[in-house]
């Protein structure tokens, strides 16, 4: 069977550990056997950003603008144990956050369903997207430790020189301060891709603060929000029938513990942080969920949204089988490739990965799983395969469809 060509590269981004060499094993036995694969290549692995002082991000980044789809395998954002382990020049910034600053980007992630993985919230019918702000709060925050008595004071200092100060508080003894920041732009550009992805996928739009408490901070959201609908999306959505609305966080995660599913939750960078961890986990596992960052302008960067699955890793280093999750990291090619065929207007790369995913659906709902899957199915007599005979499963049935 002749390969499917492609017209223009996508952005291939490498990672660390066991995704790593689940990377390897997905190009060889999905991907590279059915698509004269185009891909610009950067080795986000933890070693290899050391080596270049982490310059191979941000080129890989920019490269992503460039050419406006990526793929990207999960990576190692260094603490204390990795700085010793990977003998790093000094503790690197989280490549996702570097990537997402400079494409300015909202991430959207969302289960993967499968009949056999039934939700923990028995009302759920649907899966849930989270929209997760990409920029600032406790992620570009300024902490000090507080050593004793003393005035905490929030300064700000215009150009012109007018300065505008709050006192935050008047430490009595030790403690601990933070402080945290946002920008207008970065926040349209989050309401914007928010409402734009409403828009493509059909799915109505709940965007949730704190803005009872937070009257200035959480409040610019919401302002914000609520005026760029007005202006530019409220018609759009109402001739396509579905709505957008805000409304408290705390009432939020009380309605969405209610519904059906099938929407958007948008969430600040904290928020969807948290939010997409508890969405992904009761509707089974982090390894079943896509996740999508998409910048105001139209690029698209895919990936999986669990970690490296370092215990995994440690196990295959010894020569010890394992048995991990693919599912997500197959899911952040597929949607790489469809996006790409989309805007190259190759319909079969749209249909090729369109298939491979009902086969790993088709896979598993046959019973044929990993053991992290096996471990929560209501299937029976599952058969429980290893990392790579997995991915060999997921090829025969694509094969056999």
């Amino acid at each position: 069977m002749e390969k499917i060509k492609m017209k223009t590269p996508i952005v291939e981004m490498d990672g660390d550990e066991m995704t790593r060499i689940l990377w390897k094993i997905i190009k060889d036995e999905l991907i590279c056997p059915y698509i004269d694969l185009k891909s610009e290549y950067y080795d986000l692995g933890l070693a290899n950003r050391n080596a270049t002082n982490d310059q191979v991000t941000i080129d890989s980044a920019n490269a992503n603008k460039k050419y406006g789809v990526a793929v990207k395998c999960a990576t190692i954002t260094p603490n204390a144990a990795r700085m010793t382990e990977y003998d790093l020049k000094e503790m690197w910034k989280s490549p996702n956050g570097t990537i997402r600053a400079i494409l300015d980007g909202t991430v959207f992630r969302a289960p993967i369903t499968v009949k056999g993985i039934e939700p923990y919230v028995r009302t759920w019918k649907k899966p849930i997207t989270i929209a997760r702000h990409a920029y600032g709060d406790v992620y570009k925050n300024v902490e000090i430790d507080v050593p004793g008595p003393g005035k905490a004071e929030l300064v700000f200092t215009g150009e012109d020189g007018e300065e505008l100060r709050e006192t935050v508080f008047d430490f009595k003894g030790p403690g601990v301060l933070q402080g945290m920041h946002n920008i207008d732009k970065s926040i349209a550009s989050f309401a914007r891709s928010c409402f734009n992805y409403a828009l493509d996928t059909k799915q109505d739009l709940w965007f949730a603060t704190k803005d009872t408490i937070s009257k200035k901070y959480d409040h610019t959201f919401k302002d914000i929000f609520q005026a760029i609908y007005d202006a530019e999306y409220k018609e759009r959505f109402e001739k396509a029938g579905i709505v957008y609305f805000y409304t408290l966080i705390d009432d939020a995660v009380a309605r969405v513990m209610k519904s059906e599913g099938g929407f958007i939750w948008a969430c600040k960078n904290y928020d969807g942080d948290v939010m997409s961890d508890m969405i992904s986990s009761a509707f089974g596992s982090l390894a079943m969920m896509t996740s999508v960052l998409v910048s105001p302008d139209g690029k698209y960067e895919y990936e999986a949204a669990h970690g490296t699955v370092q215990r995994h890793y440690y196990k295959y280093l010894k020569g010890e089988e394992t048995s991990t999750n693919s599912v997500a990291t197959i899911f952040a090619w597929t949607g790489a490739l469809r996006k790409r065929g989309e805007l190259d207007d190759i319909p079969e790369l749209m249909q090729f990965s369109d298939r491979l995913e009902k086969a790993v659906i088709a896979t598993i709902e046959s019973g044929k799983m990993t053991k992290d899957l096996a471990l929560i199915t209501s299937l029976p007599d599952v058969t429980v395969l290893n990392s790579e005979d997995f991915i060999k499963a997921v090829r025969a049935t694509y094969e056999a469809l």
